[in-house]
């Protein structure tokens, strides 16, 4: 026979005493059970890096020879109390967007770049301003630019995009970066190779196709992957550059 007085919760009516505690046990360890869940998972995840927006540096005014690799670069040879002469720096747009059209007409020429920096470790990307306000041509003759071959490696390592994983974005790479990364990529943000091993004390590798023209677009299928690769590497300035051979791609496990 069943007991009449047992306690019986019933949704549209208060919770019987007796069951109370019961729920608030279950309640509480619902609760506790999600945050530890949430902590764990946190926990396993790749740390976001230091990379960001340098604005505390200030608006930076360079001067050097523009270098298409394709992709814009600068060769210092005028720098500032940050960034020395000698150095190679990429640059990129506002937003997901190339400077090429501008740095077409001054490709070997001398000009004044003025943008803010984004850094990541040894990893830096300029952004410029608009305009010649960014990106003007400037009196002299232009030094001669050496580049130095450093030979055929096999590398393994991320593809990304340099604007986002330099700071644009934290982290910046890894899958969950994958769609923004191509997106980068296909309005002509620079790629980066970051190595999992360094190449002749570089952690990043600029990246293009075999010829030295733009990164091929099958190559994006392996954006935010780990994967193996092999390629010519070459020194422009204090910048590592990477002869990607396509057929050498490989996604590791």
């Amino acid at each position: 026979m069943s007991d009449k007085h047992a306690p019986f919760f019933v949704g549209y009516l208060p919770v019987p005493g007796p069951l109370r505690g019961i729920l608030l046990a279950v309640c509480v360890l619902f609760v506790s059970g999600l945050a530890g869940f949430g902590l764990a998972l946190g926990v396993a995840q790749d740390g976001p890096g230091d990379g960001a927006f340098r604005f505390d540096y200030g608006r930076q005014t360079v001067t050097g020879v523009v270098e298409l690799t394709p992709y814009p670069l600068l060769r210092v040879t005028e720098g500032n109390d940050r960034i020395k002469a000698g150095h190679t720096l990429m640059l990129a747009g506002q937003g997901k967007n190339s400077v090429e059209n501008r740095a077409i007409p001054l490709e070997g020429k001398l000009a004044k770049v003025s943008g803010v920096i984004l850094q990541r470790g040894d990893l830096d990307m300029l952004q410029l301003r608009g305009g010649r306000n960014g990106l003007g041509p400037v009196e002299g003759a232009a030094p001669e630019l050496v580049t130095e071959p450093l030979g055929r490696w096999k590398l393994a390592g991320e593809i990304c995009d340099g604007k986002c994983l330099a700071g644009a974005m934290r982290p910046g790479r890894g899958l969950a970066h994958k769609a923004c990364a191509n997106l980068c990529l296909i309005g002509g943000v620079p790629p980066v190779f970051v190595l999992t091993q360094p190449v002749e004390g570089s952690e990043f590798l600029l990246i293009t196709g075999p010829d030295g023209g733009p990164l091929p677009q099958s190559a994006y299928d392996y954006v935010a992957q780990f994967v193996s690769l092999e390629g010519d590497v070459e020194r422009r300035g204090d910048l590592l550059v990477l002869r990607l051979d396509p057929e050498t791609l490989e996604v590791l496990e």
